[in-house]
C-alpha cells in the first residue's frame, strides 16, 4: 500500500513473518529500510502462505536497505522487472545446518537492470547465495557469501562487475553461466575481479536436477558457455578441484 517516493521505515527487533510480503507497480525511490544488519530481522521460518520472503516487481528505482532476512520457504529476496534496484547492507541467510531444503536464492533479481548489491552477506542457500539472471548493468560488491551451492551466480545477464567480495566456504565460489532457452539471450561481457575466492569445498548439498548439483565441491570460478569476460587481479586459494574453470555447455 505504499505510495510512490515514500520510505517504509522497519524498526529494531526481531519479528515473525508468515506471508510473503510484496511490492509492484511502485518507482521514484522506494526504500525498504531497517535499523541495520542484525538489528532489524525478518524471519520467516514458521511461513504458512506465499514462497518468496519479500518480492518486488515492476517498480523503478527501489533500495532495500540494513536488514536481515532468514529462513523463507523460497527464495529471501527476489525482484523482478526492476529498472534501478539496489540491495545495501542486507543480509540473507537459512539458520541450522545446510540443507536441500532451504530456498535457492538469498538475494534474487531477475529480469531487471541497474543492479547494486553492495556490502551484502549471503549463507546456506540451496543454490546461489546471490542470483542475478537475465539482467543487465550490473555491480557486486564489498561483501561475502558462504555455506550456499554457489556463492555467486551470475546467469545470461550483460556487462556485470564483480569486485571485491570474499566468496569461501562454499561448493563452487563465482559461476558465470548462459543457458539456453532462456528469455535473455544477450549476455556476457562481465568483470570479475579483485576478490578472495578461497576454501571453496564446501558439501554440494543441491537437490538432485538442479543444474548447481553438478557443479563439483572445490570449485573456485567455473565460466559455462559464456563469452567476453575478463577474471583479472583475484586472490584464488585452496579449491581442491579447480581453481578456475572454462568448460562448455555439453559437461551439464
Amino acid at each position: 500500500m505504499v505510495e510512490n517516493g515514500s520510505v517504509v521505515d522497519l524498526e529494531e527487533g526481531p519479528f515473525t513473518i508468515t506471508n510473503s510480503l510484496s511490492m509492484e507497480d511502485k518507482k521514484n525511490v522506494i526504500i525498504i529500510r531497517g535499523k541495520g544488519m542484525n538489528k532489524t530481522i525478518l524471519n520467516f521460518k514458521g511461513q504458512t502462505e506465499g514462497a518468496e520472503g519479500l518480492r518486488v516487481s515492476n517498480g523503478e528505482n527501489i533500495t532495500i536497505e540494513s536488514m536481515t532476512l532468514q529462513d523463507s520457504k523460497g527464495d529471501l529476496i527476489k525482484t523482478m522487472n526492476v529498472e534501478g534496484i539496489t540491495f545495501r547492507n542486507v543480509k540473507v541467510e537459512w539458520t541450522g545446518t545446510p540443507s536441500e531444503k532451504n530456498g535457492g536464492y538469498g538475494l534474487y533479481p531477475v529480469q531487471c537492470q541497474d543492479i547494486i548489491i553492495d556490502n551484502c552477506i549471503a549463507i546456506r542457500a540451496s543454490d546461489a547465495g546471490i542470483y542475478v539472471g537475465q539482467s543487465k548493468n550490473i555491480e557486486v560488491k564489498n561483501a561475502k557469501a558462504y555455506h550456499n551451492i554457489t556463492g555467486i551466480e551470475i546467469e545470461n545477464s550483460v556487462y556485470t562487475s564483480v569486485h571485491d567480495y570474499e566468496v569461501y566456504q562454499n561448493a563452487g565460489g563465482v559461476l558465470v553461466f548462459d543457458l539456453s532457452d532462456l528469455v535473455q539471450k544477450k549476455r556476457g561481457f562481465g568483470k570479475v575481479y579483485n576478490n578472495y575466492i578461497h576454501d571453496n569445498n564446501f558439501l554440494n548439498f543441491a537437490p538432485n536436477g538442479n543444474i548447481v548439483a553438478s557443479v563439483s565441491d572445490g570449485t573456485g570460478i567455473l565460466l559455462l558457455a559464456t563469452s567476453n569476460i575478463e577474471i583479472f587481479q583475484n586472490k584464488i586459494i585452496n579449491d581442491k578441484t579447480i581453481g578456475t574453470g572454462i568448460a562448455s555447455y555439453y559437461i551439464t
